[in-house]
């Protein structure tokens, strides 16, 4: 069963997002998704995001209606590719996008290359093929994200990280059923 999900919130509220056909991804549910903007929002006044495993582009589209000055899209399915596009059309959002198709660790790389700097990253890769201590790790080693930014993870329930990665951490998780969302972040110095 295809589940199609909408723009919950800011200037493209209320718009269809396609689901990527097949088995291959999870889109992320509009009760799961509204929770999360609540706490790293629930608007934006600019700001980069990376969506990292962006499957149908759900959460970068959502985080751009709701103000983000741009968002990466990266995914390695090309139907996924195709949708993000298609759903960043719909929403009249392509300006503010660019889209790659690429696996997550070549797309970290890249974005090194380039200097970029986010405010958010969005981590909601395949719960079978997880593998977010490292690219934790990767993006905390690098400096791809913003002292005051945020890595907003979503995981099977089952999976347990640790409080401390690098210099990054778990400043925040919710669980929803079989689904973990968690925000982590640089300690500021007023959390010591």
């Amino acid at each position: 069963m295809v589940i199609d999900v909408r723009v919950i919130s800011g200037k493209s509220k209320g718009i269809t997002l396609k689901a990527v056909p097949g088995k291959g991804t999870r889109p992320t549910t509009d009760k799961v998704k509204e929770s999360l903007f609540n706490i790293i929002g629930p608007y934006f006044d600019g700001g980069i995001a990376l969506d990292l495993y962006a499957g149908s582009g759900g959460l970068g589209i959502e985080g751009l209606s709701r103000g983000l000055e741009s968002v990466i899209f990266v995914d390695s399915n090309k139907n996924a590719i195709h949708t993000i596009n298609a759903n960043l059309k719909a929403a009249r959002l392509t300006e503010k996008s660019e889209v790659y198709r690429t696996d997550a660790e070549r797309a970290l790389k890249a974005v090194v290359k380039r200097g970029l700097i986010f405010q958010f990253i969005f981590l909601d890769p395949p719960y079978a093929k997880q593998t977010l201590q490292g690219q934790l790790a990767f993006i905390d080693n690098e400096g791809i994200l913003a002292t005051d930014g945020v890595v907003v993870l979503e995981y099977a329930s089952s999976v347990t990280l640790p409080e401390y990665i690098g210099g990054l951490k778990s400043l925040r998780e919710e669980s929803y059923g079989d689904t973990t969302i968690a925000v982590w972040g640089y300690q500021s110095d007023d959390e010591v």
